[in-house]
């Protein structure tokens, strides 16, 4: 496996974004679906999120199961948000996952760190619009363009980050449960946001 190739594994076109001997990193090609990021409106991180609890149960048994004997689990330390010092929790172990804020935007879209580490006083809720990596974090689902979660969470415990639609990042984050927007995706007419889940694959001995 290459990275940035796009591979077949159960339903979806996942994209290889780090191979390590006979396993690769891999995440979803586009938005596969729309879900919150929590389930209750409470102080949340990765670790005890709704998000994660359906990964890593319902949509990690939708794999047949010659396919989930090739999924890893692997630890994931989760980082706080380097502008608003919110803590990002307890390191978990996880099979199926959200990128983190500095996989997004340092690790495997393009090294964004100038922006990320060079705050503007002016800059409160996005990053920089006009960073040139932006492109390569736009998604689709259903044909349209749309925003999807990471794991790292927003100014508080009640919002999580999120790369929106044009790849531009939300640092301040969109609110872990009933998130209040009057922006509806076209064809769910529903405003949640999307979920492009990443897993390590073991591929071959």
């Amino acid at each position: 496996m290459r990275i940035g190739e796009v591979i077949k594994f159960g339903k979806y076109s996942w994209r290889v974004l780090e191979v390590k001997e006979n396993k690769a990193l891999i995440i979803t090609e586009q938005i596969i679906g729309q879900y919150p990021y929590h389930n209750r409106k409470e102080d949340v991180t990765w670790s005890n999120s709704a998000i994660r609890t359906y990964l890593n149960g319902e949509f990690y048994n939708s794999f047949k199961e010659s396919e989930r004997n090739n999924i890893i689990e692997c630890k994931n330390v989760n980082p706080a948000n380097p502008w608003y010092e919110t803590e990002g929790g307890e390191d978990t172990y996880d099979r199926i996952f959200l990128l983190s804020l500095e996989e997004a935007v340092i690790k495997y879209f393009g090294d964004s760190r100038h922006c990320l580490e060079n705050r503007s006083p002016k800059q409160r809720y996005w990053f920089q619009k006009k960073d040139h990596n932006n492109s390569l974090r736009r998604a689709s689902f259903d044909g349209y363009i749309w925003w999807w979660w990471l794991r790292t969470p927003g100014r508080d415990k009640k919002r999580a980050i999120y790369i929106h639609g044009d790849g531009n990042i939300g640092i301040q984050g969109n609110g872990t449960y009933k998130y209040s927007s009057n922006t509806l995706h076209p064809k769910t007419l529903d405003n949640s946001g999307g979920i492009r889940p990443v897993l390590w694959l073991n591929f071959g001995s």
